[in-house]
């Protein structure tokens, strides 16, 4: 983190910042002086064979070491280390101690998503680091996640932790439309890389998310007097739309209390009363009116919350509300590439502090769980890769997030975010996800699939 955004998030109490988060999860030995060296010792042995690709200078007091040689273009980034229990939380907790320590301020980074994109790079070699969390705590989590799956009770903490904060603070950083997934960007918006060229521009995250708005609509064949049904309705941005342009009528799913309030807000607003219903609901709980009564169906970056245990119900309730003919289900979420997806996905950064038992599938697991659920009944219409528009999205709600939220707002929902270094703490961990993701889709870590299924029979799209 540059010294201006430390110094506009506030760095300088960091006792009083320690009550916030959780010690690394694992019991310390003490004296704590001991442990400390230890630890600094281990990082820095490790860190001498482990950067390969690019180069990582600490700073630490008088104290300076550099790692690895930047070449050919390859990152170079310093850190620097604020408090010495930085040392500790990244040996015992590896990557997620490295994003808490960011998050309390103990290290600061001149340039926090090159320094995600250099981990990525040497990935393998820098896992030695956590070796301790990678063997134990990490597997624990993994495998229960696994095991118990997304049940309704963990789906609705996923809910609290991350989308009922406050439809201000969305506000602030989403498009007009709020809509809170990859953005599809255009020439007129200078490409995906358009910001970094001649910078942002007045408009042009509500330009791309209206083309990806219409682009799904597109891909579903709407006609008027068609039902939709949506799970994840976000703030109805999508649901709005297909009602009023395309004269739909529409059903949505959330599990979200201020995003329902929000969406009927918005949706009175557009006179669609009569066209769209917003139901408070687990996908899982669909009424049995919904046998075969729909056109279409359309789910925008939500299967993340679904989780591998229950990819197969989630389809075969699509298919339960799906017309037996001329349907059309279009999904959308992020991915892991086929070679990294596994059913087991250890906790990281995004399951712990922002999607908790969140799991990214593969865009093969949703083919095979489509097929396999449907018993042929669906088949693999379009896929689209649209990973190369994600980080532009990411960098723009990074910009939008620093620009315009502000303390009050958010407060007013979270009264402990009135202290000062309670925010800055708060205010980190968004920094900290937009750079995350953004480094995970520019790596080719992570990916971003829309997939479009038709009914068995059905003639081609031409």
């Amino acid at each position: 983190m540059s010294d201006a955004t430390a110094s506009e998030y506030g760095t300088s109490d960091i006792s009083r910042q320690k009550r916030i988060l959780p010690p690394p999860a694992l019991i310390v030995l003490s004296p704590r002086g001991w442990l400390t060296s230890f630890a600094r010792a281990w990082i820095l042995n490790v860190l001498q064979d482990a950067v390969k690709v690019g180069s990582i200078v600490i700073e630490e007091r008088e104290m300076r070491h550099t790692f690895g040689r930047a070449t050919n273009g390859q990152n170079s980034v310093r850190i620097t280390v604020v408090d010495e229990d930085f040392w500790t939380r990244v040996l015992l907790s590896g990557n997620l101690g490295f994003s808490e320590a960011f998050m309390m301020g103990e290290v600061q980074v001149d340039d926090l998503q090159a320094v995600i994109e250099l981990f990525i790079d040497n990935l393998s070699s820098l896992s030695n680091i956590s070796w301790l969390y990678n063997k134990t705590i990490a597997a624990v989590s993994g495998l229960w996640n696994a095991f118990a799956g997304q049940t309704h009770t963990r789906a609705r903490l996923n809910v609290v932790a991350s989308y009922d904060l406050s439809n201000e603070m969305y506000k602030a950083f989403l498009s007009k439309e709020m809509m809170y997934s990859c953005a599809l960007w255009g020439e007129e918006e200078g490409g995906v890389r358009g910001d970094l060229g001649s910078g942002p521009t007045t408009g042009d995250l509500e330009a791309a998310q209206r083309r990806k708005i219409q682009h799904v609509l597109r891909q579903l064949h709407l006609q008027p007097g068609h039902r939709l049904l949506e799970f994840g309705t976000g703030w109805g941005a999508l649901s709005i739309e297909a009602a009023r342009e395309y004269g739909c009528e529409v059903d949505t799913l959330t599990l979200s209390i201020e995003q329902k309030t929000l969406a009927e807000e918005r949706i009175r607003e557009a006179g669609l009363e009569d066209r769209v219903r917003v139901h408070l609901l687990d996908y899982r709980d669909i009424p049995p009116h919904f046998e075969h009564a729909f056109d279409a169906f359309v789910s925008i970056e939500m299967i993340e919350h679904v989780g591998p245990k229950y990819y197969g119900a989630y389809f075969r309730l699509v298919d339960f509300a799906l017309k037996k003919r001329g349907a059309i289900a279009v999904v959308s979420s992020s991915t892991f590439p086929e070679h990294r997806y596994s059913e087991y996905q250890a906790e990281d950064f995004m399951r712990r502090y922002i999607w908790p038992n969140s799991a990214l599938p593969s865009a093969s697991a949703l083919v095979d769980a489509a097929y396999k659920a449907t018993r042929g009944r669906f088949k693999l219409n379009t896929i689209e890769n649209h990973s190369a528009h994600y980080p532009r999205t990411l960098r723009t709600w990074g910009r939008r997030f620093k620009s315009n939220v502000q303390q009050d707002a958010v407060a007013e929902t979270h009264p402990s975010l009135r202290d000062p270094m309670e925010f800055a703490v708060f205010a980190r961990k968004w920094e900290y996800l937009f750079a995350y993701a953004g480094a995970g889709f520019v790596k080719g870590y992570i990916s971003c699939h829309m997939l479009t299924f038709t009914r068995e029979g059905d003639a081609p799209d031409l």
